[in-house]
């Protein structure tokens, strides 16, 4: 899964007294071991800095790459009540977000 991700400078909802990164970092600690129990792993994380080529204003603050070995344990971490407890923390972070389904591109030769 690809996350783009476009954080508010001050979180909304229950946890409107942080900032949007703080209420993001408690969410990826908290979905972790989640992930983990799902055999999904977070491949990486970039901090965007400026775009090259599009728009002047960047768009997102964060790229995340995170590998699970299907769809049904994507769906089994999602729909699980231990994320429904955490989501919350993902959703009052961002202003702005994508999650797209991706694969690895097989490589030539």
């Amino acid at each position: 899964m690809v996350n783009l991700l476009r954080f508010r400078d001050r979180a909304a909802g229950d946890r409107a007294g942080v900032s949007g990164v703080e209420a993001y970092a408690r969410y990826a600690a908290a979905v972790a071991p989640l992930l983990e129990r799902v055999g999904g792993r977070l491949l990486s994380a970039t901090v965007c800095e400026e775009n090259v080529i599009g728009p002047d204003e960047s768009e997102w603050d964060l790229v995340a790459l995170v590998e699970y070995p299907s769809r049904a344990a994507f769906l089994e971490m999602v729909t699980s009540p231990e994320y429904g407890e955490i989501a919350g923390h993902r959703a009052d972070a961002l202003d702005d977000s994508r999650l797209i389904l991706a694969h690895h591109a097989p490589q030539p030769g």
